[in-house]
């Protein structure tokens, strides 16, 4: 008998309230894998790689998603249309439902942890209804070792019930899905949802509760890497910005992609042990880490395989726009051990700006830094979707509104402090259009975002010219090695130059618009760091 097995005998889920299930502890990636395609919810495609659709839901579902209201997080939580409160007795009753509905089915149970530094490890259990999600958890959370199970004690659980629906009149909710997070019980109780990512962003949400309020220490939605020389860089970013894409550097170790803390002794970790990649239009050569990453042990959502093969097609769309793959980081080759960065030195904040205003790259004063941290800025080209059929502003505070439990300044102070503290030079790069907006203008080449970000890496713009733009007064170098002079500038790629500064001001005025909920909350340097409109 192995020793997962043994292990499993052990597991009991009765004090979590599911009775006489069928546990399937612990299982390898291959058994998972196995067992999905066995019950015919899923099929490989041509690189061994298992895909699988989520179903109704094919992205997280915002406005589904609560925090219980309780002592913990009464005083705390910046409560609001993001953060939407439930009642305990609601939270009770739904769970009390979804434990019975598992019980005597099988189930599959997964001891994990997140946080890779070792002083602020969480250990998770997770319980799923289907094996595939068990696999994303596999994936995305940190592996312990086999060891270390006997004695494993989860400090967190998270339940996760796709095929169960709430009743909305009876339980609480606002539709039949839900994310719910008790601060209190600590659980992530997931339901009516196949969406994998629901599980990972309830962990991350926890963690943006607790690691500021309890460890005095920063989450942030960013990616990491270090070069040769121990410097880490942090880059933020919307999806669609290129925050994956652009921190798998051959020349540097990959921390992570999406979600690390920085701790007061000025570490970076990443919570997790996996990458959740976008695969829309994906190439391997322009992304040949996440390209190659698809093989056994990956997992891919929503895809659809080309005519009569089971080769993915990464331009169809016809599913969603969100398509998406996990893989365990040992998928990557150039990854940093112990998943754990020092001394950070640079900070880029990516936005994909489909109205072409703001330049592919420029420098930012820590006020600067702060007020473009709490907008979180990027843009919505037309077309993605109904309705959008011009760019559209979009704001989401501290990149990542959605799963920040406190108020936005918080974390920005948080941010500015620690910034100053290690001397960290803040960078804005523009990954989006430049020459017009988009129907216009063209999409900016990644190679030459590549190369402003190494320049700035490496230090080679510390001794170059910078003009202040006119509108936004961020930086801007008047010259950058392996990138044409005549891009650095974004008004010069503008025919029509009276357009250009027209719009600029439009999108000034939409951030000072966004800004506006926050300004009584913000001090005087983050409020200095805001684009001039007069």
């Amino acid at each position: 008998m192995d020793t997962n097995t043994v292990f499993a005998q052990s597991i009991s889920l009765k004090e979590l309230g599911i009775e006489n299930a069928k546990v399937r502890y612990q299982l390898s990636a291959d058994e998972l894998h196995a067992i999905t395609l066995q019950s015919g919810q899923g099929v490989e495609n041509s690189t061994g790689a298992l895909a699988i659709n989520t179903g109704e839901f094919t992205g997280r579902s915002p406005q589904d998603r609560f925090i219980v209201k309780d002592d913990i997080t009464k005083d705390q939580v910046w409560w609001g249309n993001v953060n939407i409160p439930f009642e305990p007795q609601a939270f009770e009753k739904l769970y009390n439902k979804v434990t019975a509905f598992l019980s005597n089915k099988e189930v599959f149970v997964r001891d994990s942890y997140v946080c890779s530094d070792p002083n602020y490890r969480l250990n998770v259990r997770v319980v799923t209804e289907t094996a595939w999600s068990n696999l994303f958890c596999y994936n995305m959370f940190l592996r312990p070792e086999v060891s270390e199970l006997a004695n494993f004690t989860p400090e967190w659980t998270v339940v996760c019930a796709p095929s169960f629906m709430a009743d909305p009149a009876v339980d609480g909710t606002r539709q039949s899905n839900f994310a719910i997070l008790d601060f209190t019980k600590k659980i992530a109780l997931i339901g009516g949802t196949g969406y994998t990512g629901e599980m990972k962003k309830g962990i991350f949400s926890a963690l943006n509760f607790i690691l500021p309020v309890f460890k005095n220490t920063l989450p942030m939605h960013c990616s990491a890497n270090v070069g040769e020389a121990g410097d880490t860089a942090i880059f933020f970013g919307l999806s669609g910005t290129g925050k994956t894409t652009l921190s798998a550097d051959p020349e540097r170790k990959l921390i992570g992609d999406d979600e690390h803390g920085w701790t007061n002794e000025n570490t970076v970790f990443n919570f997790e042990g996996g990458c959740y990649a976008k695969v829309i239009n994906l190439t391997e050569e322009n992304e040949p880490d996440i390209f190659r990453a698809i093989k056994k042990g990956a997992l891919l959502e929503n895809v659809v395989f080309k005519a009569g093969t089971n080769v993915v097609d990464f331009d169809d769309v016809s599913i969603t726009q969100n398509t998406r793959v996990s893989y365990p980081i040992t998928h990557i080759d150039n990854v940093q051990p112990g998943l754990v960065g020092h001394n950070p030195k640079n900070i880029f904040f990516l936005t994909a700006d489909s109205f072409g205003i703001l330049p592919p790259i420029s420098r930012l004063t820590p006020g600067q830094a702060a007020y473009h941290f709490i907008s979180g800025y990027t843009a919505k080209v037309a077309g993605t979707e109904a309705g959008v059929t011009e760019p559209q502003p979009n704001f989401s505070a501290c990149f990542g509104a959605p799963f920040m439990p406190l108020h936005p300044t918080r974390y920005a102070e948080m941010l500015s402090k620690k910034m100053k503290d290690a001397g960290v030079k803040v960078w804005l790069i523009n990954t989006g259009w430049t020459g017009g907006a988009y129907g216009t203008g063209s999409r900016m080449k990644l190679k030459y975002t590549r190369a402003m970000i190494t320049a700035a890496l490496k230090g080679e713009l510390n001794d170059v010219e910078f003009k202040n733009h006119e509108v936004f007064g961020i930086e801007i170098p008047q010259d950058c090695p392996n990138v044409p002079v005549q891009i650095l500038n974004p008004r010069n790629t503008w025919e029509d130059k009276d357009l250009y500064d027209k719009k600029a001001l439009e999108l000034a005025h939409k951030f000072k618009a966004n800004f506006a909920k926050f300004e009584e909350f913000a001090n005087a340097e983050i409020l200095a760091g805001a684009p001039i409109t007069e």
